[in-house]
């Protein structure tokens, strides 16, 4: 037989890739249920639900208003990748911005499909689940509090062609039944896509990362305690993979990692990563986006240690 042919394939069946394609099936597979759960309910609430009844959920007083935005996830689950229009549309009819903040950042993480997305990863660790829930709530009640103490000036951006929001078109679409549900089907299947493209990118990063980035590197990472949450921060920040399947990429990581550094991974990765990055700079002036990363990175990191201590 042809000694290149030879060579060619035992490439394809060299360990290294089989455990590549392995890992890059078995994170997408597992994830994409999730995915299309959680696109479905946000386009239907994008759709049927008007934005008056989610600001009249607010109460005035700031704290109630920072709480109650950052469980507001819990009944509105919108994925990050839809969070920042909804965000910016809800402030732009008068919710409070530091309530819009809390909202922003906990309602990708709180929502019922994250969450039994995450206690399926971690099925023989529920403690991560609750504990991602938990420091999401925290993390935003403290970031809202920051804003709303600190933040006297407008942090928007001038729009220079708001009819470009489409968000906005989804949101104010009339008419009978019907045109509303293939609203929301067409609304579903342009996120499905749009967050499906993220999920593939991030579940091919990991399986690289996971097969050839040498296992003593990786225990060295890990056995650093302050270098291990702020490498899983960055890693998270990079993928910028959806919150409803970003727990089966950090679950594939828990035997070399504590709870401490995955939950910093599975708390900043929704509120901050390099898509959300782009869009929060494409509705908020640049100093605002830089004060709330700052704010964001330092109290999960903070967190992620003092939590990871106690699981």
């Amino acid at each position: 037989m042809n000694p290149k042919l030879v060579q060619s394939l035992s490439i394809w069946v060299h360990p290294d890739l089989q455990t590549f394609k392995t890992m890059f099936v078995s994170i997408t597979l597992e994830a994409f249920p999730f995915i299309l759960l959680g696109v479905l309910i946000s386009s239907i609430i994008q759709v049927f639900v008007p934005e008056s009844f989610i600001r009249r959920m607010i109460p005035r007083n700031p704290v109630l208003g920072v709480v109650t935005a950052s469980l507001l996830g819990i009944v509105f689950p919108v994925c990050e990748c839809g969070m920042v229009p909804v965000a910016r549309r809800l402030i732009r009819k008068g919710f409070p911005v530091y309530a819009a903040v809390a909202f922003l950042l906990a309602g990708p993480i709180v929502n019922p499909v994250v969450y039994s997305a995450t206690f399926m990863a971690f099925r023989s660790n529920p403690s991560i689940t609750y504990s991602r829930m938990a420091m999401a709530v925290i993390v935003a009640v403290i970031a809202g509090l920051l804003i709303y103490r600190f933040v006297r000036w407008n942090p928007m951006k001038r729009e220079a062609h708001p009819h470009h929001d489409h968000s906005h078109h989804h949101a104010a679409v009339k008419g009978s039944p019907g045109a509303k549900l293939i609203e929301t089907f067409d609304h579903a299947a342009g996120e499905f896509f749009d967050m499906g493209k993220y999920l593939i990118f991030g579940a091919f990063l990991t399986a690289l990362v996971q097969t050839f980035v040498p296992r003593s590197i990786m225990l060295e990472i890990a056995q650093n305690d302050g270098m291990a949450h702020v490498f899983m921060m960055g890693f998270a920040y990079i993928l910028s993979i959806c919150s409803t399947s970003d727990a089966f990429v950090a679950s594939s990581f828990s035997a070399a990692f504590s709870a401490g550094p995955l939950l910093a991974f599975l708390v900043f990765g929704p509120m901050l990563d390099v898509k959300s990055t782009l869009m929060l700079l494409s509705a908020f002036k640049a100093r605002f986006v830089i004060l709330l990363a700052s704010i964001v990175f330092t109290t999960v990191w903070g967190l992620s240690i003092v939590v990871g201590r106690f699981i």
